[in-house]
């Protein structure tokens, strides 16, 4: 079921049909084609309201955030997709050396496993958010331009396939299938897995598993090293401003990482690359910290949150336990 309200079509903005003409000499693509195609997608109230900025500050908090996707439901179908695709993801995770678990994580809160890929017309929204970004965000020319490049992407794959580019159905935002990949991420990073000659990531939970780990291996995934490590404070010597300066990108080495006050111990006073703190904010209770290495950044070049990126983390780590206690 379509959630877009029927809105005007983009056919009698001639700034959009000027648009379509361009693409199609970029990507030698065939202009009625593109134009009928553009012009055929309609504006959407419910995409423009939905990429506003919220009216007020939110507040982040981890906990809720996390009970949104580590859940009874999502883990017993984490567990199914598992075990019906167990050699396919065993095959992905020995080409691509990302582990099992991070691939069944991702997917799961992505789409619980393709139970929901979104419903609004791929092209609708991306040519809402193209042409109408709502001009009360902060970013809204550049993130305007960003999307003007997934409709050129969009429409290329479509052209490459024969495909009606006015059937395929994704989010808001326009991300596709059950690993929500948006037009660029799947020309860049999807792979025919199945080898079947097509990918396809709303049937083939084979290309799925394939593509999930090619992209984390193309944002330089470190086979064998974890994602992260339980961190502690020393007080008196605790440069809080200095650690939390980088973000989310791994930058302090061991010895400058914990001369700031940052305490480690166990495996990863092994660990010899860069890291991060990582600060999970629990609304007025007290914040949870993690150090988060090249792989925990490599996470959230997917979706870039520190939030979503532990909650793909530990839904798979569910997923992996209820696993093992499997008959």
């Amino acid at each position: 079921m379509q959630r877009n309200s029927a809105g005007p079509l983009y056919a009698t903005r001639l700034e959009v049909m000027q648009f379509a003409d361009d693409l199609a000499a970029r990507r030698d693509l065939d202009p009625a084609w593109v134009k009928s195609a553009i012009g055929q997608s309609r504006y959407s109230a419910t995409v423009a309201k939905l990429m506003q900025p919220a009216a007020k500050p939110f507040v982040k908090n981890w906990r809720v955030y996390r009970s949104r996707f580590i859940d009874p439901v999502r883990i017993a179908a984490g567990v199914k997709f598992w075990q019906a695709n167990q050699a396919t993801l065993e095959r992905a995770e020995k080409e691509y050396g990302v582990p099992i678990d991070i691939i069944v994580g991702i997917i799961g809160v992505e789409t619980i496993y393709g139970r929901d890929t979104g419903s609004f017309r791929v092209l609708d929204a991306l040519t809402t958010l193209a042409f109408d970004f709502p001009i009360s965000h902060p970013r809204a020319k550049e993130r305007s331009e960003f999307f003007k490049g997934e409709i050129e992407q969009f429409l290329s794959l479509q052209s490459r396939r024969s495909a009606d580019p006015l059937e395929p159905r994704g989010s808001f935002a326009g991300a596709m299938g059950m690993p929500q990949f948006m037009p660029s991420s799947v020309a860049k990073y999807a792979v025919d897995f199945d080898g079947d000659g097509t990918i396809d990531l709303w049937n083939s939970p084979s290309d799925v598993i394939g593509s999930v780990a090619s992209y984390f291996k193309a944002f330089n995934w470190q086979p064998g090293m974890p994602t992260h490590y339980t961190v502690s404070f020393d007080k008196t010597r605790l440069d809080m401003d200095a650690l939390m300066a980088p973000d989310i990108l791994p930058t302090f080495s061991m010895a400058s990482f914990t001369a700031k006050g940052a305490v480690l111990d166990g495996p990863a006073l092994a660990h010899s690359g860069p890291l991060a703190l990582i600060e999970l904010l629990n609304g007025p209770d007290t914040p949870q910290y993690v150090a988060g290495t090249e792989n925990f950044y490599a996470i959230t070049r997917y979706n870039w949150s520190s939030y979503y990126a532990m909650a793909g983390i530990e839904l798979g780590q569910a997923v992996a336990r209820e696993m093992k206690n499997r008959p």
